[in-house]
């Protein structure tokens, strides 16, 4: 695997990803990680994985009819 080496990071983007990474429960190597292969895209199996998480969090949720609120908004 390959290793990185940032010099010169901002102390604010220091602490703030330190926060993230125990919001997370990660070490900062790992949060950092983390960033990094997200940033570097998603594979499918990824964005299946997100996407089931989505759509369970809205199961069983009443939302409005959207055609409803535009035609009103519309007049």
């Amino acid at each position: 695997m390959a290793q990185f080496l940032v010099r010169d990071l901002d102390e604010k983007a220091v602490e703030r990803l330190k926060a993230r990474a125990k919001r997370h429960g990660r070490s900062l190597q790992g949060e950092v990680k983390q960033v990094l292969e997200r940033a570097a895209g998603y594979s499918l199996e990824e964005a299946l994985r997100s996407a089931g998480k989505i759509r369970r969090s809205l199961r069983g949720g009443r939302f409005a009819d959207s055609a409803k609120l535009i035609r009103e908004v519309r007049g």
